[in-house]
This record gives structure tokens, sequence and C-alpha cells, in this order.
């Protein structure tokens, strides 16, 4: 997958003051006594979204920062960091769409050039673009989970791929990628994941 070049600033305190009317430091505090990390995230971000008028992404933001500087991490140490989701319709089959993520010829033109796969669960796949794959379960026709490592990003970040028949001849594909380390990765890879998806849709409505 080509991770696109996404014009992501810094997320310094003038910009966060600009972009949400508050500095990080002035946003800590209001979480703090908001409740805080025992709070969650959901209620975290839906206060800033829903009580302060922040725009949804740059709530998230904020929390997730927050959750960093507070020290939150899941049990493998790690923050629980961003959360993207790309979602798109395909004018094909169920089972067409979903064999598409065990062929390697289609994986060729879709996803990243000389990927081999072995679409079994635990089974691996790599290309040249630096997509690694591992998966932890596979069930036809209705969903995916596996870890996604890259070269140049924090390794295993977890997605989960989700396959719905639309009816009419139509499948709906949902994309979470969970687990992302900076605002500026969850970004780019919304834009890999999108452009992804495009070239698949393309490909399948194409041939099909």
């Amino acid at each position: 997958m080509k991770i696109a070049n996404v014009d992501t600033p810094d997320l310094t305190d003038s910009l966060i003051k600009e972009r949400t009317g508050k500095s990080l430091k002035q946003w800590f505090t209001l979480l703090d006594t908001a409740g805080g990390i025992e709070k969650g995230r959901r209620d975290l971000v839906d206060h800033l979204y829903s009580e302060q008028q922040v725009d949804e992404w740059w709530a998230t933001t904020v929390v997730v920062e927050y959750e960093r500087v507070r020290g939150s991490v899941d049990k493998d140490g790690q923050p629980k960091g961003y959360s993207i989701c790309v979602t798109k319709t395909i004018s094909a089959p169920l089972d067409t769409v979903f064999a598409s993520w065990g062929d390697n010829r289609m994986l060729d033109r879709w996803l990243g050039p000389k990927t081999k796969v072995a679409f079994q669960e635990k089974g691996k796949l790599e290309n040249i673009d630096g997509d690694r794959i591992t998966f932890q379960r596979i069930r036809a026709n209705k969903d995916l989970r596996f870890t996604w490592d890259h070269p140049t990003r924090a390794p295993a970040s977890h997605v989960e791929v989700l396959f719905a028949d639309k009816g009419n001849g139509k499948t709906g594909i949902t994309l979470n990628h969970t687990r992302i380390q900076s605002r500026r990765d969850a970004d780019e890879l919304r834009a890999g994941w999108g452009g992804a998806f495009d070239a698949l849709k393309s490909l399948i409505e194409k041939t099909g």
C-alpha cells in the first residue's frame, strides 16, 4: 500500500490553540476536571465535541495526546494511540470482494506489487511497498483481523476489515485501523487505505 504523504502539521501548542481555541495545557486541565483518564476516551472526546464545540478529529487528537502525557497505556505497555476508519462500496458480489484479499495477482494490482500471501489464520502477507500482515482471524465473507507492520511505522498496529452484502450486487467494506502511534501516521494511513480501496473498487468493477 502506498502510504500517502499528507500535510499534517506538527502538534504545537500554537497550532492546537489555533484549531481548537485552547492550548494543550489548557485542554489537559479541562479534561482533568471533566473526570480524567478514568472517564474513558469516548466520553472525553464527546465532551470536547458536544460541550466545547471542537471538531471531532481535533477532539480525538487532544484526548489521544492527553492519554499519552498522563501515561495511560494498554496491556502491552503502549498507548492506545489513534484509530481510523475507511469505508468503500463496491459493485460486486460479497464473495468476489472477500476473495480479493487472498489472491496474489489481484493484491499486486490494488494493495502493492509483488505481494506474497498465505491467506489463512497465522498466515502472512508481504509486498515491496512494505506491508507486513499477520492474519489473526479469517471468517469467509464476514471479516478479517490482522496485525499490520511497516518499516517506517510503529510496529504491530491492529486492523479489522468487515464485509457486508448491501444488496443489488453491491458489497460494503469497513476497515478499522487502531493502535496508530502518531497523528501524522493516522492521517497518512487513512489516505493510504483510501487509495488502496479506490484501486480495489476500480479493479473489481472493471474486470467484473
